[in-house]
């Protein structure tokens, strides 16, 4: 019987010590994602401010360095990417597919996952900071209320990752940048906050998401 006890410990302690070193891997895998965002936030931020300062001056320097910081947000994007990737599928495993969503567009609807889903909210999200803070400068500097003479606007591709079209990453984002501009330049927070973050329900009613695992 002592040794049945002795079994039947070491076997709980055992099982426990696995869970312990799960949980710990998950945290250290969460921590790490959360890290990689902080750090893309940083580039975005910085990337921003160079796009200011090239607006501002106009000088080739001040356009190379805009250019450099944006790619430095995109690598620091596609690493925050890779690590959401890495947790999701140890909170996943066992899962038989990704999930899947329909996005409707221009009378149709077209297929993503989860990734993808993610990827054309980033979209949304930028073109809708970009817009507004692009609004208010116009507004400061008595230009004209025009977004479309806007380069970024323009392009549609600050944030892009090849992951999905390029046309639908376009789309969404100027979708954002169009509603940014509006409040930025006309001082509303019609569609956001005065921090240049879209309203939750209007990112919603942009993408109009749909599950597509039933």
């Amino acid at each position: 019987m002592r040794n049945i006890n002795y079994i039947r410990h070491a076997i709980i302690g055992s099982m426990f010590g696995v869970l312990v070193l799960v949980g710990t891997a998950l945290t250290a895998n969460a921590q790490n994602q959360s890290e990689e965002y902080r750090e893309w936030q940083r580039a975005q931020a910085r990337a921003q401010q160079e796009h200011r300062d090239y607006l501002r001056t106009r000088r080739p320097a001040d356009y190379r360095q805009w250019q450099e910081a944006q790619r430095a947000a995109q690598q620091e994007y596609a690493e925050y990417q890779q690590a959401n990737r890495f947790n999701n599928n140890n909170t996943n495993r066992g899962n038989n597919r990704a999930r899947q969503y329909r996005v409707y567009r221009d009378g149709s609807y077209y297929s993503t996952d989860s990734r993808g889903a993610e990827l054309l909210k980033t979209a949304v999200r930028n073109g809708y900071s970009q817009g507004y803070r692009q609004g208010q400068m116009d507004k400061r500097n008595g230009r004209g209320n025009n977004y479309t003479d806007d380069s970024q606007y323009r392009s549609g591709t600050y944030g892009y990752q090849s992951y999905v079209e390029r046309g639908q990453y376009q789309h969404y984002y100027q979708q954002g940048f169009q509603r940014g501009y509006d409040d930025g330049y006309n001082s509303t927070t019609r569609y956001g906050t005065r921090s240049g973050t879209i309203l939750g329900n209007i990112l919603n009613t942009i993408l109009n998401f749909s599950d597509d695992n039933n």
